[in-house]
């Protein structure tokens, strides 16, 4: 049952004026409304937060991920100036982990530009003083970004893009859409229509079948493999999805606990998994190269992970040693975080594909 929460009420409003919404619209909204939005008002990272990421975890993901593209900065013959830039950046824990551990890569510090994609006021600030000691630069999005080599990272930023999702019906597809029932905001579907973007999956799709799509994921995309395709450099994405989007998997996440989408309208986290091979399929239609999809535990494991948890293990004991391992597990383990979330890098040419991605 939905709660009048200040933004429940002027959807419902809007709702009443002009009809259902798509849940794109929804969670454009939900996420991001500039008074209102879970986003633009909170920080929603940590034990007093929402959700936990992989960098709040462990700093040990930031580190793999810093190595790795070091190394392919360096396999790219070190240009300078390049661009290091973050999309979604959350605290700035992932960006601080790797400025720290590739300030020991001789020319690097000097060669890079770091840049931010951050869409939230509330989370900029708290970035801001936890890099205070590097030059930032905040930019409202990718399109801003230098036309120059980048090195770029994402994680668990694609999965909280609005998502618009169907269910299949004969050659068509019913778009699913928020209206309104007895006053409160509920979930429906449109009349069948047929979808041009939607053609590709009739083929591994059946009655009844829901297949959602980003709408958003491909001009970031596109912007972000043009320029590695035109001036070199390469792009991590991490997060939790799969090749092939097919299911619902809208959901919402509040107090570390999954709640009902529709109940608490911007006072939730809202997400849904990400379709890799529709990322991969925008970077190669732009001019990059894209890598096969890995498990993250994969993905860290390659990178030396373990070698590293290891010797950070040397200098622990009693809980803080508990702590560590359960991190590390938590990371890599298939049972946790380890094959749930995937990886996908983009790169100028396959024999330039970060290390981890080009076994």
């Amino acid at each position: 049952m939905t709660q009048m929460t200040p933004l429940a009420d002027l959807l419902t409003r809007r709702i009443r004026h002009a009809g259902p919404m798509s849940l794109a619209e929804f969670m454009s909204d939900c996420l991001l409304h500039p008074e209102h939005g879970y986003y633009t008002t909170r920080d929603p990272l940590g034990a007093g937060g929402d959700f936990t990421t992989a960098p709040e975890i462990s700093q040990m993901f930031g580190e793999m991920i810093g190595l790795c593209l070091a190394q392919s900065w360096l396999d790219q013959g070190a240009p300078s100036p390049f661009t290091l830039a973050e999309i979604g950046p959350g605290r700035g824990t992932l960006m601080a982990d790797i400025l720290r551990v590739t300030k020991a890569v001789p020319g690097l510090h000097a060669a890079m530009k770091v840049h931010l994609i951050e869409a939230s006021p509330t989370l900029q600030a708290t970035q801001a003083k936890t890099l205070a000691a590097y030059e930032i630069t905040w930019l409202e999005s990718v399109a801003n970004l230098p036309q120059a080599p980048l090195w770029l990272v994402a994680n668990e930023f694609f999965d909280a893009l609005p998502i618009r999702q169907f269910t299949r019906d004969g050659a068509g597809w019913r778009e699913a859409q928020v209206g309104l029932l007895n006053g409160a905001l509920t979930l429906g579907l449109s009349a069948a229509t047929p979808m041009p973007e939607l053609a590709h999956r009739l083929k591994d799709t059946k009655d009844g079948d829901i297949v959602e799509i980003c709408p958003a994921s491909t001009p970031i995309v596109t912007e972000i493999a043009t320029r590695i395709a035109r001036h070199g450099g390469a792009a991590l994405f991490v997060d939790y999805g799969d090749w092939r989007s097919l299911g619902d998997t809208f959901q919402a996440l509040e107090a570390h606990q999954m709640v009902d989408p529709l109940a608490r309208p911007g006072c939730a986290d809202l997400t849904a998994h990400v379709d890799f091979d529709a990322l991969a399929r925008a970077a190669q239609s732009a001019g990059a190269v894209a890598s096969q999809m890995i498990p993250q535990g994969m993905l860290l494991g390659r990178l030396g992970i373990s070698a590293r948890a290891e010797a950070l293990a040397t200098k622990l004991s009693g809980d803080a040693l508990k702590s560590h391992i359960a991190a590390f597990d938590r990371l890599t383990s298939p049972a946790e975080m380890g094959t749930l979330f995937k990886a996908l890098a983009l790169a100028p040419t396959a024999k330039l594909l970060p290390p981890g991605f080009d076994a």
